[in-house]
């Protein structure tokens, strides 16, 4: 599978994002917070994917580009490991919860830690069912 993070991949659907944030669940590793939502299940299971920078928090637009950018490059490298544990379609959204900048390395290593949660959790939900 290619570590690609294109057109296909984002999440962009007003509806979908709405009923993501009313209903779904949340996973924690500061400075990131994912939230996500399954949806029916498939045999090619999509993961639909935001990225998010509160302008509360981060106030300049360049910095909350950089952030956004560096999130997706991160998301592009682990989303094997999100894929892994997936049987039904998902919604996912990246939210950026510091208010200064952190290094790329930083970011790798809570992303990898929201990655092996995620699939926990969808793990214990479908041995659960």
């Amino acid at each position: 599978m290619k570590n690609t993070y294109g057109k296909k991949d984002k999440l962009k659907s007003k509806k979908s994002i709405e009923e993501l944030f009313i209903c779904g669940k949340t996973i924690t590793s500061y400075p990131l917070r994912l939230v996500f939502l399954e949806g029916e299940k498939s045999s090619h299971p999509t993961l639909l994917t935001g990225v998010s920078v509160p302008k509360k928090k981060v106030p300049r637009a360049v910095d909350r580009n950089r952030i956004k950018r560096l999130m997706r490059e991160s998301f592009r490298l682990r989303k094997t490991l999100f894929l892994e544990e997936l049987t039904n379609d998902c919604n996912v959204m990246l939210i950026f919860l510091n208010k200064k900048d952190v290094p790329l390395d930083l970011l790798n290593t809570k992303m990898k830690k929201l990655a092996l949660e995620f699939s926990e959790k969808i793990r214990e939900k479908t041995n659960f069912k």
